[in-house]
């Protein structure tokens, strides 16, 4: 399509050179082409921009880049200030808290002017639950496992993904991805000798197994639309041969392949260490597969044969002296029930026993087995919890519920890897309580605070106060805030109108739970409110909460985050001039649509990695993902229904000129391979074609997370607070 464009001035010469001149914005060539689907002709003039490889589509966003540089200049001391209070802020030699498992504990180390983290480990004493007291030095038996700073030597971007260590302890399975784009390189690592061995795996998925015994490695591989599809069988020690290479017994073996291109699928050990699980699910249906640990060269088999619609979950547990699997499902249960069912018959009808029974007010998450308990995670009034239950000798006893007394909160199971240990293992945290680390004595009930999240400089929670908030959509619909701020550095009691950043994700059931954020203080210290809209098609108030915001009721997800804004001006906490937006990713889609819905309530918005143009990419089976997506949003190719409805809010193609458009920030990756960088490209070109001013920032080394380095995330996040600030009229 480049060769069709007319002769221009190249991207990169439209912005001048001349510091003292005003800087003018990049303007994209329009090329016309045609997109025709169910009779409807949608004329698309940029999308050109798709083609990575072309010179002029690099010259464009550097261009975009520069101008955006130019754009912001002014705001570098800001950024400057804010990179040094989050610097200030951030004990940055600091370590994690260590988990047991096997015979060492394992914890991970950031040292200061370090990017990346080590990964260390100690050995455990027998017996011992205890975390052992570390400190800034090594102690003796320290072992450095990892270190993402040598590893990330030479490269603009690390990531690590898979990160397994062999039951015995021996061997670590690690795996890194060094442009962005979600294809790891598997490596296998003598922990004994710290040299890597022959086995060296190409375009890996994260989620690397060993089996118990360390003779195999399993480990899945993506298809030609970045679905992970396989799962692959590697005999540890073997330089691979070529995949799936008949008759080399070097090479690695498929053991599991999903044709349909609606699944996902992923492989794990359960914690008891005795079967072998491959997952298999799309958005609304999941089937597993088992094998017996001890026999990693047998066949999986199926627990539930897939059933459309329904999801469930598997663990293996002892229950009064059987082996049993406990299935958390949602056939006739939209709130979830948890079973307990034979392991020899798992889909029979005999021995099938009923745990917990769905309730109308709750959403069960996921379950863990223990040797003595099980852990249950769940979701009530748009807050998580967790719970734990007994076994005792006669079965499984009654949940009891681990209690906090702040408004809001999220809590979770974390670092809990042995089958036998007698604690839980906790995360907390508020919008203004730091994030905290908790042992729970399953026997005795104590909770035992490891470690609460270092915040320099004399933080005082006190001085901050959070709120849970409801607002009320067009349709009745009562919607969950969550808000925060400083006391002393917004109006008493709201007695005039406060900055007010609103922050909106509301796809795949995910849930944007309250949270503590060091950088964050940088806004709230400056006067700027920060809240949460919980809005439908997140998964803060269960399942019909998500179920009423995803295909043909997906528009409530954007019709919310307006009624929530609409309502905080109502109540006095701001007002149009001082409101800005935030989302990411799905997130960014509902900037994008509130953008075109109600562009008069916001002063400014931000769209991270957005999927701005979804119908497009929805439309296209051959994109990464897409085809995985269509339960979330409908298919728009085959249902003439859908595509007119995606089409309504799509943000590209509701772009609409004499429209007085908010000042918008779109940041995005070049190797994004989720959202890929088309989508905000066309959408700020089609955004200033029409008079809107509108920034592009594209990082050029980077994936759908963003740059990758904690210092680098840092300034990455200055400068979107900078924006904002300056938006807010507090830069």
């Amino acid at each position: 399509m480049a060769s069709e464009q007319l002769t221009t001035d190249s991207a990169a010469d439209r912005i001048t050179d001349s510091p003292a001149a005003a800087p003018s914005a990049p303007v994209a060539r329009r090329v016309p082409s045609e997109r025709v689907h169910h009779g409807d002709v949608f004329v698309d003039d940029y999308e050109w921009l798709r083609a990575k490889e072309d010179p002029e589509v690099i010259a464009h966003l550097e261009a975009e880049n520069a101008y955006t540089d130019a754009r912001t200049a002014s705001l570098a001391p800001l950024r400057s200030r804010i990179y040094d209070e989050i610097s200030a802020r951030t004990q940055e030699t600091d370590l994690s808290v260590p988990v047991r498992e096997g015979d060492w504990w394992y914890f991970s180390r950031t040292i200061e002017g370090q990017q990346y983290a080590r990964h260390c480990r100690v050995p455990a004493e027998p017996g011992d639950w205890r975390p052992p007291t570390i400190g800034d030095e090594p102690i003796p038996g320290e072992v450095v496992l990892l270190d993402g700073n040598v590893e990330a030597e030479g490269h603009d971007f690390f990531s690590l993904g898979s990160f397994d260590v062999s039951t015995d302890g021996r061997l670590l399975a690690w795996a890194v991805d060094t442009v962005g784009d979600e294809r790891y390189t598997l490596r296998v690592r003598d922990l004994v000798t710290g040299a890597d061995l022959v086995d060296e795996i190409p375009e890996t998925f994260p989620g690397a197994v060993f089996s118990p015994d360390a003779a195999y490695l399993f480990y899945p591989t993506v298809d030609d639309a970045w679905r992970p599809d396989t799962i692959w069988r590697h005999r540890v020690g073997d330089a691979p041969a070529p995949r799936g290479a008949t008759g080399d017994p070097a090479a690695d073996v498929a053991v599991f392949t999903e044709p349909d291109e609606r699944y996902w699928i992923g492989v794990g050990l359960t914690r008891s260490r005795r079967f072998l699980e491959i997952s298999v699910g799309s958005k609304i249906t999941s089937e597993a597969h088992l094998l017996a640990a001890d026999d990693p060269t047998g066949e999986f088999r199926v627990v539930w044969p897939r059933r459309e619609g329904v999801e469930y979950e598997v663990e293996h547990a002892v229950v009064a002296g059987e082996d049993r699997l406990l299935i958390l499902h949602n056939e006739g249960a939209p709130g979830f029930e948890l079973l307990d069912v034979p392991l020899a018959d798992p889909a029979g009808a005999d021995g099938r026993r009923v745990v917990l029974p769905a309730r109308e007010d709750t959403r069960y998450e996921s379950v863990g087995a223990f040797a003595t308990h099980l852990v249950l995670s769940f979701r009530r009034d748009a807050l998580s919890r967790v719970a734990v239950l007994p076994l005792t000798t006669d079965g499984i006893g009654e949940p009891s519920e681990i209690g906090f007394d702040e408004e809001l909160f999220d809590v979770s199971p974390g670092g809990n890897p042995e089958w036998t240990q007698p604690t839980v293992r906790l995360g907390y945290t508020s919008m203004v309580t730091p994030s905290a680390v908790y042992d729970l004595d399953v026997a005795s009930g104590e909770l035992r605070v490891l470690k609460r999240q270092p915040v320099l400089g004399g933080y005082d929670p006190a001085d901050y106060e959070q709120r849970r908030e409801w607002a009320t959509a067009a349709d009745g619909t009562r919607i969950p805030v969550s808000m925060v701020w400083r006391r002393d550095a917004v109006p008493a009691g709201f007695s005039s109108p406060a900055p007010l950043h609103l922050y909106g994700y509301g796809s795949y059931e995910v849930s944007i739970d309250p949270y503590f954020s060091i950088p964050r203080l940088s806004l709230l210290d400056r006067g700027v409110v920060f809240a949460v809209a919980h809005v439908r098609g997140g998964g803060e108030m269960g399942r019909a909460w998500y179920e009423d915001g995803k295909t043909l009721t997906k528009r409530n997800t954007f019709t919310d985050f307006v009624d929530v804004a609409r309502h905080l001006i109502a109540e006095g906490y701001t007002e149009p001039s001082a409101l800005t937006a935030e989302g990411r990713s799905a997130g960014g889609l509902l900037m994008g649509a509130v953008a075109n819905l109600a562009p008069e309530t916001f002063a400014g918005i931000l769209a991270g990695v957005p999927f701005v143009d979804a119908l497009t990419t929805i439309l296209d089976p051959s994109l990464p993902l897409t085809v995985i997506e269509w339960d979330e949003w409908g298919d728009p190719l085959h249902d003439p229904q859908v595509y007119e409805y995606m089409k309504s809010y799509s943000p590209y193609e509701n772009v609409r000129e004499g429209v007085a458009y908010p000042r918008i920030l779109a940041v995005t990756s070049l190797n994004d391979t989720r959202v890929l960088y088309v989508e905000p490209a066309k959408w700020v070109a089609r955004l200033r074609a029409v008079g809107a001013d509108a920034l592009l920032k594209t990082e050029m080394s980077a994936g759908h997370g963003g740059v990758s380095g904690r210092y680098a995330r840092w300034k990455e996040v200055a400068f979107d607070y900078a924006w904002l600030l300056e938006v807010l009229g507090r830069a």
